[in-house]
C-alpha cells in the first residue's frame, strides 16, 4: 500500500532542510507544539472553570492525557492487528499530533462558549470546535503565509472529526434576537464552508465512491443541523483517547474534589456494573471501593486500571466494507462491555458534574459574555479589533469578514475574554 500521498503538504514544501531525519508526523508534532493555539489550551476551561480550583485539569494537560492514551491505543492494536493491516495503522508520532491538536479550536468556556459563538455566526457559517480546529491548523496559526501550520494530508485527515460542509440554515428558522436558551443552537457536526478547499484538497486521494460513502450524514436531533457518520482510523483512535481521557480523568477530578460523593456513583453505576460479565463485574466493584478510599494511592491505581482496561479492549472493525481507501474502511472501537463502561462514566461526569446548578450558572453568564464581545466587535471592527485582526478584517471578502471576528473571539483564552468583557463593558 503506497501512503506517499497522505504525507504531502498543501503547500507543495518537501521538508528539505538539511540533516532534518525527521518524519512528516514529527515534523508534524513539533509545529503543533510550538505553536501559540496549543498555548492557549493551559488558559482554556475542560469542565471547572479556570481558577476555581488549582488542581484540576485544562484543556492542556487534558491534551498531554490524550496523547499518551492514543499511542497506547495503537501500541495495542499493533499487538492485534493482521499482518496485512498493520501498515495503515499510524506511527506514535502521528497520533501525538493528532491528540495534541485536537482541542485547539475549542473557544473560551468550553461548549458553552462554542454554542454562544455558533449562534451569532447562524447567518454567516456558523461554528463548531473540531471545524475551528482545522481552520487553524490549515489557514491561521501563522507557520506559513499561507497555509497555517501546512500539515500533512494524514494529519489533516485524522483532525476531521466531522468530514462534511455546515449546510446553510434557512433565515426563516433563525431568532429574531438573543435568546436566553441556547440549547436549540447547538452547532453542527461539520467544516465551515468557508475552508470547502481545505476539505476538499484533505479528501481528494479518496475515489468519488469513497468519498460519497465518507461524508454521509444524519440529522441532530436537538438541532436543526447534521452530524457526520463516518471518521478515518486516525480519527477514531484519537476519538478514543479523547473518549478515555475525559471519563477517567476528568472522574478523577471530580471525585478528588468532592463533586462527586460515593453515593452519587453508586446510584449512578450500580444497574450498570451489574449487567457486566461476571469477572468484570468484580473487577469494577474493585475499582469502585479504591477510587472513594482516603488512600490517594489506592484512588491512582483505580484509575490507572480503568484506563489499561479499556485501552486493552480495542480493537479493528470494517465500519464502511465497501470502501477501497483501507484509512475509511476500517476503524478502532472498544469491545461491548468495555464500551459499555467508558459510556457510564461519562454519564457520571455530564451528571453529577456539567449538569450542576452551579456549573450550568456559569456557563450561561460565559455564554453571555462572548455574545456580548462578539456585538462589540461587530458593531465597530474598524475601531475595536487589535491592528492585526484590524488588517484581515479589512482584506477579507465581505462575506468573510464576520468570520474573521469569530476567529479572534475564539482564540482568547478564558482570562482574555474575562479581562476584555470588563474592559468594554465594565460600566454596564
Amino acid at each position: 500500500m503506497d501512503f506517499s500521498v497522505w504525507s504531502e503538504r498543501r503547500s507543495g514544501a518537501t521538508d528539505s532542510r538539511p540533516g532534518d531525519q525527521r518524519t512528516p508526523w514529527q515534523r508534524d508534532r513539533a509545529r503543533i507544539l510550538h505553536s501559540a493555539a496549543f498555548r492557549r489550551l493551559q488558559a482554556k476551561t475542560q469542565i471547572l472553570g479556570i481558577g476555581q480550583n488549582d488542581f484540576y485539569r485544562t484543556r492542556l494537560t487534558h491534551s498531554l492525557e490524550a496523547s499518551q492514551i492514543g499511542t497506547g491505543l495503537v501500541s495495542q492494536l499493533r499487538s492485534k492487528t493482521a499482518a496485512d493491516l498493520l501498515p495503515i495503522l499510524p506511527q506514535d508520532a502521528l497520533m501525538e499530533s493528532l491528540c495534541l491538536a485536537h482541542d485547539i479550536g475549542h473557544p473560551p468556556f468550553g461548549h458553552g462558549g462554542e454554542t454562544a459563538l455558533n449562534y451569532k455566526m447562524l447567518q454567516d457559517g456558523g461554528f463548531e470546535g473540531n471545524g475551528q480546529t482545522l481552520r487553524i491548523v490549515a489557514k491561521l496559526e501563522p507557520y506559513t503565509q499561507q497555509h497555517g501550520m501546512d500539515l500533512s494530508r494524514r494529519t489533516l485527515l485524522g483532525l476531521l472529526k466531522y468530514p462534511v460542509l455546515q449546510p446553510s440554515l434557512a433565515s426563516t428558522t433563525l431568532p429574531q434576537q438573543n435568546p436566553l436558551n441556547l440549547t436549540p443552537w447547538k452547532p453542527a457536526k461539520a467544516i465551515f464552508a468557508a475552508d470547502a478547499d481545505i476539505l476538499d484538497w484533505i479528501l481528494s486521494p479518496l475515489s468519488d465512491s469513497d468519498r460519497v460513502l465518507f461524508q454521509s450524514t444524519e440529522q441532530l436531533t436537538e438541532s436543526p443541523f447534521i452530524k457526520s457518520r463516518y471518521k478515518s482510523l486516525d480519527a477514531s483512535i484519537m476519538e478514543l483517547a479523547d473518549d478515555i481521557a475525559y471519563g477517567v480523568h476528568d472522574l478523577e477530578d471530580a471525585i478528588v474534589l468532592g463533586n462527586i460523593s460515593q453515593s452519587q456513583w453508586q446510584q449512578h453505576t450500580e444497574t450498570e456494573w451489574a449487567a457486566l460479565s461476571s469477572d468484570l463485574k468484580q473487577m469494577m466493584q474493585q475499582i469502585s471501593a479504591a477510587l472513594f478510599s482516603n488512600q490517594h494511592h489506592l484512588r491512582k491505581d483505580a484509575i490507572g486500571s480503568l484506563v489499561n482496561l479499556l485501552i486493552s479492549s480495542v480493537g479493528l472493525a470494517e465500519v464502511l466494507p465497501q470502501a477501497q481507501q483501507p484509512l475509511i474502511r476500517f476503524n478502532a472501537v472498544l469491545s461491548k462491555e468495555p464500551q459499555a463502561i467508558l459510556h457510564c462514566l461519562k454519564q457520571v461526569v455530564f451528571r453529577c458534574v456539567i449538569a450542576r446548578p452551579d456549573i450550568q450558572q456559569s456557563r450561561f453568564r460565559c455564554q453571555n459574555m462572548l455574545m456580548a464581545l462578539f456585538d462589540a466587535f461587530s458593531s465597530d471592527p474598524s475601531r475595536l479589533l487589535p491592528a492585526n485582526t484590524q488588517q484581515r478584517w479589512q482584506q477579507a471578502p465581505a462575506q468573510l469578514k464576520t468570520r474573521v471576528i469569530c476567529d479572534y473571539i475564539s482564540g482568547m483564552t478564558d482570562d482574555y475574554a474575562e479581562h476584555m468583557y470588563r474592559r468594554l463593558y465594565a460600566n454596564s
